[in-house]
């Protein structure tokens, strides 16, 4: 496994690249990532440890959505299977998934817990849909406080995870290490991924005033209620979260050397 070292300008072909994979199988991307988010919705309503488990399983989703960007740049159609392809590599490989994924969600609670600290847990239970966001909660400054420290602490674990579950599947390489390369590559590579992150998010303010635009036209012409506007425009923000999970292989691409024996099954596809 050799690191590789790219430009700058790497980091929008990152973003083109997402973009057009998931333009070219849509509907599977888009059911696959809705799947994928149900899956874990669905484990986080599990009594006391289900916030928890949900969080555990990021790192496999995350792997989902890479192999099914991977099939689909290679020009096979990704099939519901890739949903479990962190569990069908054998025990060693499934073993380092759960490790991975137990080390994310301690690194998360870590970060909500320490933010904590200064709002008395207000952005806590905000953020984990215990409390509804109110104008008063987000002019509040230690909430304010909270949410900003939360997000400085949570760019490092991003780092440390980012390339992770991709080099734990196709590299064969132990969550500890996992981690260390990926921070590693994330560092090495920084203005490529600064590019990166500034195009996504050009990408979903554009999105974002498209979505306003169109809520906006529906509602004078008339026809559609408030909730029927609100699921348009979540619909449309779980796409565009949909395209930017397609692009991670992309970035994990051109950071590493391909493994030397890449898998022959359809759901381990190499990116």
């Amino acid at each position: 496994m050799k690191l590789h070292i790219v430009s700058a300008r790497t980091g929008l072909a990152w973003v083109k690249s997402g973009v057009r994979v998931f333009w070219r199988q849509p509907m599977a991307m888009a059911a696959l990532f809705f799947m994928t988010m149900a899956a874990m919705s669905l484990v986080s309503v599990v009594p006391v440890i289900g916030p928890a488990l949900a969080l555990a399983l990021l790192p496999s989703a995350t792997l989902a959505m890479m192999v099914a960007a991977a099939e689909t740049v290679q020009g096979r159609f990704p099939t519901p299977a890739v949903l479990l392809v962190a569990f069908r590599t054998g025990r060693q490989r499934l073993r380092h998934m759960l490790v991975l994924g137990g080390l994310y969600a301690v690194g998360f609670l870590v970060v909500i817990g320490l933010s904590a600290l200064l709002d008395d847990g207000l952005f806590a239970q905000v953020y984990l849909g215990n409390e509804p966001m109110t104008q008063e909660i987000a002019e509040n400054e230690n909430f304010q406080h909270a949410m900003w420290a939360a997000m400085a602490m949570y760019l490092p674990l991003s780092l440390l995870f980012w390339h992770a579950p991709g080099l734990v599947h196709w590299h064969g390489v132990p969550p500890v290490k996992s981690l260390f390369f990926s921070l590693i590559a994330c560092v090495r590579n920084l203005p490529a991924f600064m590019v990166y992150g500034l195009g996504w998010l050009a990408v979903f303010a554009v999105g974002g005033m498209v979505v306003s635009v169109v809520s906006g036209l529906l509602a004078v012409l008339g026809g559609f209620s408030m909730a029927a506007l609100g699921g348009i425009m979540m619909g449309l923000a779980m796409l565009m979260a949909a395209m930017f999970f397609s692009s991670i292989v992309f970035t994990f691409r051109d950071c590493f050397e391909p493994p030397q024996a890449p898998a022959a099954a359809p759901t381990e596809a190499a990116p």
